[in-house]
């Protein structure tokens, strides 16, 4: 049996692409979600000891991780949802086109005979 060889590091930015790539293999997620976790973990500063620490950025340590942002900062988590910015207010209605006919304005309420 051959003992192991110890890896040869990545840089920061290829583990978080490998990170990416793994989660789209091992959990059939498109790339732009995998991306989007990748980053959710970054922000939240998951990976910043990976960049103290270059030597953390192994294959084996990338295939930890990908395990490790799925459960933490994946599509089912709660925890990140509440993170997301608030939606954005629905576009107003665009004004009636009048096709050259002049507008009325708004009508008043007409009270009924005999009401205060």
């Amino acid at each position: 049996m051959k003992p192991n060889k110890p890896q040869k590091p990545m840089t920061y930015e290829q583990h978080l692409d490998e990170v990416a790539t793994l989660l789209t293999e091992k959990y059939d997620l498109e790339d732009e979600l995998a991306i989007a976790i990748v980053m959710r973990a970054q922000a939240a500063g998951y990976f910043s000891i990976h960049d103290d620490k270059p030597a953390m950025c192994t294959l084996d340590q990338a295939h930890e991780d990908t395990r490790t942002v799925f459960k933490k900062f994946g599509p089912d988590n709660a925890s990140h949802k509440a993170a997301k910015p608030a939606p954005k207010p629905a576009a107003k209605a665009a004004p009636r086109q009048n096709f050259g006919r002049p507008v009325s304005p708004a009508k008043k309420p007409v009270k009924a005979p005999g009401a205060k």
